[in-house]
Formats: structure tokens, sequence, C-alpha cells
């Protein structure tokens, strides 16, 4: 494997032998250009224990993070991400789990005194810094980068190890696909803990655009946000479908703007209906074990499927993806089977002792290393590829198997719906009912006609049994529908999840 064409490292520094000066990251201390920011990065490189090999990081988003993180890479060691929003308790799970041998925070070190590692401030590691060497650096292709914590199956959150290799894989497949370059200005808005980061930076970063990093100010609401990309000539944005959907919703959007990239949810048409006619919008799917995105597809260009989502579109550069039954073998064309990815993308696998989840990583008999995603798709007649819902997604109702996904879609359908989610409980006899969750655009929308709408594509065991009105839906941080808080209706004694 070639080390210069593998190392996250080695591909930025390229770009600071080409071009010293052009910007790199922008935040509201100004703007750093790649030789400046290579140089800081190499100082706190210098400062860093040369023995670490995984370093938590608690941060607030600037470029003080971003030059932390190139800092990590250059000592070959892997980074932690964790928001400072974060409980502690989740964070001193995340870094005894990921075996942290440091713990580096702009928050006050205090907070983290029953963590059983080093903890330095970011403040005591700039004191430390010194000279650094900008040319040479300990990173190794095969060695991870970053440990990325998602939700768990257990209740308790798991890595996912992602190498350099893996995430210099993803930068020449973004710019196979997007021609992102110099000129360009990527708007930092994900958090750290989701793979929409990855994306932000290091496709910025190892394709010599610029990184701009807006404060909580200006991410405050839509308008701000959209008056900072306007002032900064901000070029690429890549965020979650209900950003897109904030943004369809305005008269007008920045005319610097020229694309749009939805990941982390299912993208509906009714998000992005205004939008695709003014700027290129491409819907992504990835789970975070195959390297943030393993398929794209251009919305601008693409038809919406009859359920009103988006396709996800073709593999990525250097990636299959193949449809596979319950017995491994591939599905004929136009059937439902398993999203399994192959490729370079395909990441590390798990930390610590997950053997029921690594079994997710199999070996093909060529040699191949395949990630089983637990989606489920369908190959669409023009080649592009289907994301219909997970395996586990189905429940059984009146005896029948029910797919969640498939209520809400019709839901979101519906005339004066603007969003809505659809989630299975148990009563106490342990039978499945479904809340379904509405965001109205129309207030006068009433219970009878949401009833008659789903009446009229789904069977009556599909209806919902209750409907809750919500001003907005609640999210997680990593852009999905938070379930933990969503209201619950629960039946005579029913148990909520």
């Amino acid at each position: 494997m070639d080390d210069k064409t593998n190392c996250i490292y080695a591909l930025f520094f390229d770009w600071v032998s080409k071009s010293p000066d052009a910007p790199a990251l922008i935040d509201a201390k100004g703007t750093l250009s790649y030789f400046e920011t290579a140089k800081r990065a190499a100082e706190l490189s210098a400062a860093l224990p040369a023995d670490a090999r995984r370093i938590g990081v608690v941060m607030e988003h600037s470029s003080s993070l971003i030059l932390l993180l190139l800092a990590i890479l250059k000592n070959g060691a892997a980074y932690i991400p964790a928001e400072p929003s974060f409980p502690t308790k989740r964070i001193d799970f995340m870094m005894e789990d990921a075996r942290a041998d440091l713990l580096i925070t702009d928050q006050d070190p205090g907070r983290f005194s029953d963590c059983d590692i080093p903890v330095w401030s970011f403040s005591y590691l700039v004191e430390k810094a010194g000279d650094g060497d900008l040319y040479s650096y300990k990173e190794k292709p095969e060695d991870p980068a970053y440990i990325l914590y998602t939700s768990g199956t257990t209740g308790k959150p798991k890595g996912v190890m992602v190498s350099s290799a893996n995430v210099c894989h993803y930068a020449r497949a973004f710019e196979h696909e997007f021609h992102s370059g110099p000129g360009d200005l990527m708007l930092q808005y994900s958090v750290c803990s989701f793979d929409i980061f990855t994306e932000e930076v290091f496709t910025t970063l190892l394709n010599g655009a610029a990184l701009v990093i807006p404060n909580a100010e200006q991410k405050k609401d839509i308008h701000s946000l959209m008056q900072f990309i306007q002032d900064k000539g901000i070029t690429i944005v890549s965020g979650f479908p209900y950003l897109l959907e904030q943004m369809n919703r305005l008269d007008s959007i920045p005319d610097s703007l020229r694309l749009l990239i939805s990941g982390g949810d299912v993208l509906r048409e009714s998000y992005v209906s205004n939008l695709r006619s003014k700027v290129l919008v491409y819907n992504t799917y990835g789970p975070s074990e195959t390297t943030v995105c393993a398929a794209y597809c251009d919305c601008s260009h693409t038809s919406p499927l009859s359920d009103g989502t988006f396709p996800i579109g073709h593999p990525v550069l250097e990636t299959q993806i193949v449809l596979l039954d319950e017995n491994g073998k591939p599905v004929p064309d136009g059937e439902i089977g398993e999203i399994c990815i192959l490729g370079q993308g395909v990441s590390m696998g798990y930390t610590g002792d997950r053997k029921k989840e690594n079994e997710a990583f199999r070996t093909t008999p060529d040699g191949q290393k395949i990630y089983f995603s637990g989606d489920l798709g369908r190959m669409l007649p023009d080649g592009n590829l289907a994301f219909l819902f997970r395996k586990d997604s189905q429940v059984m109702i009146l005896g029948k198997r029910v797919e969640t996904g498939e209520v809400e879609n019709v839901l979101s359908r519906l005339p004066g719906i603007a969003m809505a989610a659809v989630r299975a409980f148990k009563d106490p006899m342990d039978l499945d009912y479904l809340i379904a969750y509405v965001v109205l655009e129309d207030p006068s929308l009433s219970l009878t006609s949401l009833r008659q709408g789903l009446a009229a594509e789904l069977p009556d065991y599909m209806i919902p049994e209750f409907f809750v009105r919500m001003s907005a839906l609640p999210y997680t941080p990593n852009g999905k529908v938070d379930t933990r808080a969503l209201p619950v209706v629960m039946k005579e004694g029913a148990l909520s999840q």
C-alpha cells in the first residue's frame, strides 16, 4: 500500500507544498493558510507524548480543534472525538473502551476527574508546544486514524475504527464525484462525533479547499447560518436532511452555493422540492463502518421514488455494493436484499471484544473484506440503488409484518405534513403498537383526514393507533430522530421503550 497516497498528513502536506499561501482554515479568529496550519499542527505534535497511540479530544469547534487532530495524526496516533455536550459518563466510557492514553480538552479538566487517564487542557498543550518538523510523520495507512462511537444495540456506544487509508480513499471518492478543490469553501457544521464531520474536514484539506467554521451564534438559526454562508462565500454544505428541509422553506439561498449534500437519514423529495432547481443536490448513503459514504445519488437529475424518497444511487469510487439474501447469495435484480459493501472504505471493525458486532465484517472467498450493513435495498431498473429499511425495523401487528419506515413514508407524503416519524412500542403482553409523530404545515389538519389519507394506501393494521402533534421532531447529535425524546402514548398499563 502506497504510504504517501494513503496517509492523511502526507496528502495534506502535498497541498502545503503546492499552495502554501492558500486558505485552509477560517473561523472567528481569522484565516490560516495551508503553511500556517501545518506549522501550528507540527508545533502541537511536538508537545504530544511520543508514546500516546490513542488520544481523546473534547473541544468546541474552531481551527484549534482541526489543528489538534492534524497533530495527533502526524504523530501516528488515532483521535477519539467527543462533543463537550456529551454526558461525562459517556465520555469516560468511550475513553476506557478505546483504551485512550490521554484526553485533551478545552473544558474544565476537573470535569473528567474520574477518568483513569491523564487529562490535559488544550492551553497546557499550547504552552508545551515547540518547534516541530513540518515534513516528517509517523502515520501509517493501516493504522486507525480515528475511533467514532455510534449507538450500540446493547445500550452502550460502540467504537468504529477507521484507518488513514480509509479516509484517504474517501477524499479521492469525494473529489471524483464533486470535483472539489482550490476555490471551494466547505462549511464545517456537523458535530465531530458523526462522520459528516470527517467529510467536511478531510475532503477539504486533502483536496486543497478551505474549511469555514461558524461559531454557536452563527449557527443558532437557519437565517443566521445562511447569512454566514453568504458572507463567507461558502460553496459546499453537507448536512442532515432536516437542514436541507429548513433551507427548502426559504425564499432564497446564498448564491455562492454550488452543492448541497444530504446524509445520515432518508431524504424526501418534499425536503428539497425548491432547492433542486437552484443548486446541485445529492443524497448519500453509508454506515460509519464504511467511512462516511458508500453511495451517491444526484437528486437534481434523478426522480424521486413512488414513496417520496430519493434512491441512494451508485457506489462511490473504488467501492462495490451487492444485495445478498439470508444465505449470502446475490438476489435477482429488482428483489430485496441486504446492502453489503466492499472496497477501500470498509473500516477496521469495532473496538474491544465485540464478537457479535464484528461478525458483520467478513471476508469473501477471493479475500475481499465485506461489510453486512443490516439495511435492505433494491436495485432499480435505471441502475440506481434504493434504500428501503433496516432489517431490524420490522414489527408484528395482528400477526402481520409491518415496516415502520413504510408507514412513515406514506404519512410524510400526505398533504399538510411537514415532517413525520413512526415508532413501534410494546404493551404488557409484548405486542407491538405504532405511534405517529407529525409536524404540520397546515394547523387545521384533522386526525380524521390523516387516518383517511393513510387508509387510502395502507391496510388497517398498518395505521398507527396514536398520533402526536409536535412543533418539531427531536434529533440526536448524529442527525437521527431521537426516539428516547419522543413522548409515548401508553396503552393501559403499556410499557414504554
